[in-house]
């Protein structure tokens, strides 16, 4: 029997520094086959960024030719202006993604630190140094950036959630199907 080969690419969204991950999974068992970040602080006009983004995201699609992609939703911050910045960068990512066919997951900042460290409130430096350890990342292949780190956290939460499919499996899909799942239960 063959062993069942999976891309994921992980995504963390920035209008600045854009972070991308991407793990090779070979049955139950993930590498790191590249992480790096999308530097866009020297371009000053925000669509040329936004172009860019698409650009560069297009451009890792193509090399790594992910199975699926896992992107960090933005969470909820106090200035409305950056997050509209980071909804737009995370929407140019998903369009690329759309573009090639390749499905999205989208995770939350505290999902994938839980999934990563068991602490939904761990730091940046924390999900960093525990990847570096799952994942056997010798230390010249870390990046000073953690937007890269974090981008591998999502493609890895996404590893962990997807590697759980009798979770899922078992729950009922409409409220017909509960009642039959359940009918010694109901009186």
């Amino acid at each position: 029997m063959a062993t069942l080969e999976k891309v994921i690419l992980g995504i963390d969204p920035g209008t600045n520094i854009l972070g991308y991950g991407v793990i090779k999974l070979r049955g139950n068992k993930a590498k790191m086959e590249a992480m790096g970040v999308i530097d866009l602080r020297k371009c000053k006009d925000v669509y040329l960024k936004l172009g860019r983004i698409h650009e560069r995201v297009l451009g890792i699609i193509e090399a790594f030719k992910p199975d699926e992609m896992a992107i960090e939703a933005p969470f909820f911050g106090k200035n409305v202006q950056s997050m509209l910045k980071l909804g737009r960068a995370q929407g140019v990512a998903i369009a690329a993604a759309i573009s090639r066919d390749v499905p999205i997951h989208e995770y939350a900042p505290l999902k994938i630190k839980q999934a990563i460290t068991g602490n939904g409130q761990a730091s940046k430096e924390q999900v960093a140094s525990m990847l570096q350890r799952m994942l056997h990342i010798p230390d010249e292949s870390m990046l000073p950036f953690y937007d890269a780190t974090d981008a591998l956290g999502a493609a890895y939460c996404h590893f962990l959630q997807s590697g759980r499919p009798e979770t899922t499996d078992k729950l009922p899909h409409s409220w017909a199907a509960f009642v039959k799942q359940n009918a010694s239960r109901i009186h």
